[in-house]
């Protein structure tokens, strides 16, 4: 049996991105989005129900993620989900499912954003060649345990 594993999202990101480099020096942006959804209660009243999902984007994707997106920004994502498994430090095991994001899509610039209106995102480019990378403010978490899915991500 074959398997598919595609994910699209639109909502809105709960925090800034965070921007960090692998030892590789790819870059990867951390963020996490919140996706609305309305659901009619057992009562008849309509409520909002809302799913946080951290999302990951590198390479190309991740620098014009932190220059542009900002807390509040609405986006629209196509990816894969990932489920990772990791033990903390008091030596519990925990797991999640995100999502790496193959392409991110501005639903309006940060200028937008901070005016209010509507309209098209900026064009990101690609920073000259020359150009110093910016220190990262955190360190890239570790790796989840790798699975079968995980051999064609980039880190």
């Amino acid at each position: 049996m074959a398997s598919y594993n595609r994910i699209i999202l639109c909502g809105n990101l709960t925090a800034d991105p965070e921007l960090a480099y692998a030892p590789s020096g790819m870059a990867i942006c951390s963020m996490r989005l919140a996706v609305n959804e309305k659901v009619k209660s057992q009562h008849g009243e309509w409520t909002e129900r809302t799913c946080f999902v951290d999302v990951t984007a590198f390479g190309n994707q991740a620098e014009p993620c932190n220059q542009y997106l900002s807390k509040g920004s609405p986006i629209l994502l196509e990816g894969k989900l990932r489920y990772e498994t990791w033990e903390a430090p008091d030596g519990g095991k925990r797991s999640k499912h995100s999502v790496v994001a193959d392409r991110v899509q501005f639903l309006s610039s940060r200028s937008d954003d901070e005016q209010g209106g509507g309209g098209a995102p900026p064009r990101a480019t690609a920073p000259a060649a020359s150009a110093p990378r910016p220190q990262a403010t955190k360190p890239p978490p570790p790796p989840p345990a790798q699975s079968e899915d995980d051999e064609n991500l980039p880190f």
